[in-house]
């Protein structure tokens, strides 16, 4: 990776003390793992939005982490078109991946959009939402010159769950137990559950009492959203917050 690049988005991150104060759009202009999914299918941007936390959800609030010209999207938030865009508008209540040309087909967008994608050349998006169970949280966008063949996108769909954890995670492992207020010490007790230590063995490596750590992990079940210790072990794994 280029130092250049990598210090540039070093500095941005660590710069930042929690989540709100991260930039909103984060420009990402090269990602291993991205090049080399854009070897398997060629794509000219990418753009991963929303994560699994309250008012970052994607379609709730503003998280992005992209490749497209960052003057690309001042203009394009700056005149508003977030609003006004017919792709935007879909996408925000979608089920099942949302293809620009179909959705333009029957709306047309406003002419600065079109403008916006000409000068850009940012064409023929294709956003594919993120779900966790039913509900949908994120999306990973990606547009090209020429449109996704349908072997394409089916390929994409197979893979965007596992792109958007990889670029979120280093957000999702410094912030979201700060976001979900984990203590240390429900941390702790669920990073030894996810080792099956009982809560007596908990008690006993981490100097609490068995009622505490029971306490601990009941507090973080309810803030995980999950429904019982397994779940809230499996929850802490896949947002980041234990290995």
């Amino acid at each position: 990776m280029p130092f250049s690049r990598t210090l540039a988005l070093t500095l941005s991150f660590d710069e930042a003390v929690d989540l709100s104060s991260l930039p909103v759009r984060r420009h990402l202009p090269y990602h291993p793992f991205v090049e080399r999914l854009r070897q398997a299918v060629p794509f000219d941007f990418f753009a991963v939005s929303g994560l699994d936390l309250d008012g970052y959800r994607f379609g709730t609030g503003h998280s992005i982490d992209t490749d497209v010209p960052p003057a690309y999207l001042d203009a394009y938030y700056g005149d508003g078109l977030l609003a006004i865009d017919p792709f935007v508008k879909a996408s925000s209540t979608a089920a099942r991946v949302v293809i620009e040309e179909e959705i333009y087909a029957e709306n047309p967008p406003p002419p600065r959009v079109l403008y916006l994608a000409q000068s850009f050349g940012v064409f023929n998006r294709t956003l594919f939402p993120i779900r966790r169970g039913t509900k949908v949280f994120g999306a990973v966008t990606f547009s090209r010159a020429t449109p996704f063949t349908t072997e394409e996108i089916e390929f994409l769909q197979e893979i965007v769950g596992t792109l958007h954890s990889i670029i979120t995670r280093p957000i999702m492992e410094r912030f979201a137990a700060q976001e979900m207020k984990l203590t240390d010490g429900e941390l702790d007790c669920l990073r030894w559950a996810s080792r099956g230590k009982t809560s007596e063995e908990i008690a006993k490596v981490c100097l609490f009492t068995t009622d505490t750590v029971n306490s601990y992990i009941k507090a973080a079940t309810r803030k995980l959203s999950a429904k019982n210790r397994s779940h809230a072990i499996a929850e802490a794994i896949r947002r980041g917050l234990i290995e």
